[in-house]
C-alpha cells in the first residue's frame, strides 16, 4: 500500500469519526424535547397560561392545559421546519456542495443555540424561532455527512444507517442538559457552550469534507479535503444523455456517464409515493408520542413530579441506544454484499431485493410500538420507550439507505429533501391529535391512539410493492433466459 493510499484509508476513517460524534452530540438534539420541556416548566417559560381553577366539589388546582399545548405547538412546528425544510436544504446541497450547505447549517444552528441562551420566561414565544433554527441546522449536519458512507463501498447502507442512528441518540444532548440543570448549572451556560462547538463543525467543514460531494462509486485516485489539490486530473462536468449535468467532483477520474431517471420521473415513480405513505404514517406516530410523552406521563402517574421525571430519564436514556440500533438495519439490507447475485441480477435490484426485509421490520416494530403505548399501564412505558428507539433508528435509516438505492445519486438530496419535507405536512395532524385528546376526548388518548395503530399497518404497503417488483423483474430475466436458451 502506498503512502498516498494509507493517508487516504486513514483520512476517511477519521472522517467517519468524526461525522458520526458531530450527528451523535448535535444534529437531532430538537427530539430530546421532552427533557428540554421539563426545565422549561421548572424555569417558569409559558406559565402565564397556567390559570387557577375550581372543580365543582370546590377543590382549587393550578390547570396548565395551556401551557402544554403551547409547548406541544413549539414541538409541532419545530418538527415540521426540520422536515419541511429539508426540500430547499436537499436543492441547497445538489446545487452547491458540501461546504455552502454546511456554512448555512452551522450560521442557523449556532444562531439558534445562541437564541434559547438568551430567551427568558417573559420572551416564552422566541423558542418558536430558536427551536426551528436548531432543528434546521441539525438536519443539515445530517444530510452532508450521509454521503461518508460512499467511501465505504460494500458498507455503504451501514455507514447510512449508522448515522440517522446517531442522529436520534443525539436526542439525548437535552438530557445531559437536564442533568446538568439539576446540578446547578443554567440553561444559558449550557447552550452557549454549544454555541462554542460551532468551532468543531467549521473544522470539519474545511478539513475534513470535500468541497463538492463525495461520488458513488468511487472513482480510482479520488481524494477530498485539503490535500485534493494534489490529484492528477480534475474530474470535469459530464453531461448525461438525457440532458442532465452530473456533480463536479473535487476528483474524479473518469467517471463513467450512463442514463439516469430525472427528477421528474423519480418524483411520480411508484417506489416514491409508496415510500412517502411508508414514512409519513410511521412519523405522525412518533412525533405525536414525544411531543404528548410529557402530558401522558403526568396523567399516569397522577401528576407525581419525581416519578414523571424518573420516566423522562429512563426515556431519554432509551434514546442513546439509536446508535446501537441503527446498523442492524444496514446489516440487513447490505446483508448480499459480498455474495453471488441471481443469474442477470443488477446490484441495484440486489439491494432492492434486500431492502424488503428492512421495510417490512421497520412497519412492525411501529405497529408494536403503537400498541404499547396506546396501552395506559405505567410500567409498560418502559417497553414503550424501547420500541421507540429501535423504530425511529430503523425509520430514518432505511428511508435514506432506500432513496440512495432505488435513485440515481444526483438526485439524492432533492429526493431526500422532498419526502422529508411531504411527510412534514402530513405530520401537522399531530396538533389536531393533541387538541382532540385535551378537548372532546377530555385528556384521555385512546381512541386516537388505536386509530394511528390502525394508520401505520398501511406502511405494509411499500414493502410489499418492492417485492412484488422484484419477482416481476426476475420473472422477466427468467423469461428472457429460457427464451434466449430455446433460440440456440
Amino acid at each position: 500500500m502506498s503512502g498516498s493510499e494509507k493517508s487516504f484509508r486513514v483520512r476517511r476513517y477519521f472522517t467517519f469519526a468524526t461525522g458520526l460524534v458531530e450527528c451523535l452530540c448535535f444534529a437531532g438534539a430538537v427530539f430530546g424535547w421532552a427533557s428540554l420541556v421539563f426545565v422549561l416548566k421548572t424555569e417558569g417559560y409559558f406559565s402565564s397560561l397556567c390559570v387557577n381553577t375550581t372543580e365543582s366539589n370546590g377543590t382549587h388546582f393550578l390547570d396548565c392545559s395551556r401551557q402544554d399545548e403551547q409547548f406541544s405547538l413549539v414541538f409541532t412546528i419545530t418538527s415540521f421546519m426540520n422536515n419541511f425544510l429539508t426540500l430547499p436544504n436537499g436543492f441547497l446541497f445538489d446545487r452547491f456542495g458540501t461546504t455552502v450547505a454546511r456554512l448555512f447549517g452551522i450560521s442557523l444552528y449556532t444562531t439558534g443555540t445562541l437564541m434559547i441562551a438568551f430567551v427568558t420566561p417573559a420572551t416564552s414565544n422566541l423558542l418558536f424561532a430558536a427551536m426551528s433554527l436548531l432543528a434546521v441546522g441539525g438536519i443539515l449536519f445530517l444530510i452532508t455527512n450521509m454521503q461518508v458512507g460512499n467511501l465505504f463501498g460494500a458498507r455503504r447502507s451501514t455507514i447510512i444507517t449508522l448515522y440517522n442512528g446517531a442522529f436520534d441518540s443525539s436526542s439525548a444532548l437535552f438530557f445531559v442538559i437536564k442533568l446538568l440543570h439539576e446540578t446547578g448549572i443554567s440553561l444559558r451556560a449550557s447552550f452557549l457552550f454549544l454555541s462554542a462547538c460551532s468551532a468543531i463543525h467549521l473544522f470539519r467543514t474545511f478539513f475534513l469534507l470535500p468541497r463538492k460531494f463525495i461520488p458513488h462509486p468511487l472513482p480510482d485516485g479520488y481524494t477530498y479535503g485539503i490535500t485534493c489539490g494534489k490529484s492528477k486530473k480534475p474530474g470535469p462536468e459530464q453531461t448525461t444523455a438525457n440532458g442532465e449535468t452530473q456533480r463536479k467532483y473535487d476528483n474524479v477520474s473518469d467517471v463513467p456517464v450512463k442514463q439516469e431517471k430525472t427528477f421528474r420521473e423519480c418524483f411520480l415513480s411508484r417506489f416514491f409515493l409508496w415510500h412517502l405513505l411508508w414514512l409519513s404514517v410511521m412519523q405522525l406516530r412518533h412525533y405525536l408520542f414525544i411531543g404528548t410523552l410529557n402530558p401522558m406521563l403526568q396523567r399516569l402517574t397522577a401528576g407525581e413530579p419525581s416519578l414523571v421525571s424518573q420516566y423522562i430519564n429512563a426515556f431519554a436514556i432509551t434514546q442513546l441506544c439509536g446508535v446501537l440500533c441503527a446498523p442492524w438495519n444496514g446489516l440487513i439490507m447490505d446483508r448480499h454484499k459480498g455474495k453471488p447475485r441471481a443469474a442477470g441480477e443488477s446490484e441495484q435490484e440486489a439491494d432492492l431485493r434486500s431492502s424488503v426485509l428492512s421495510l417490512s421490520l421497520t412497519a412492525l416494530q411501529c405497529v408494536l410500538f403503537s400498541v404499547c403505548a396506546s396501552t395506559p399501564y405505567l410500567p409498560l412505558q418502559y417497553l414503550t420507550f424501547a420500541l421507540q428507539v429501535l423504530n425511529r433508528s430503523f425509520l430514518y435509516g432505511g428511508n435514506a439507505a432506500f432513496i440512495s438505492i432505488a435513485f440515481p445519486s444526483c438526485h439524492f438530496g432533492k429526493l431526500y429533501g422532498l419526502v422529508m419535507a411531504l411527510s412534514a405536512v402530513f405530520s401537522l395532524l399531530q396538533y389536531p391529535c393533541f387538541a382532540l385528546v385535551k378537548g372532546v376526548l377530555d385528556g384521555d388518548p385512546l381512541y386516537v391512539n388505536i386509530a394511528l395503530t390502525l394508520l401505520s399497518m398501511l406502511a405494509f404497503i411499500h414493502p410489499l410493492s418492492v417485492y412484488l417488483h422484484c419477482r416481476s423483474v426476475q420473472r422477466a430475466k427468467n423469461s428472457q433466459s429460457n427464451t434466449a436458451t430455446t433460440r440456440t
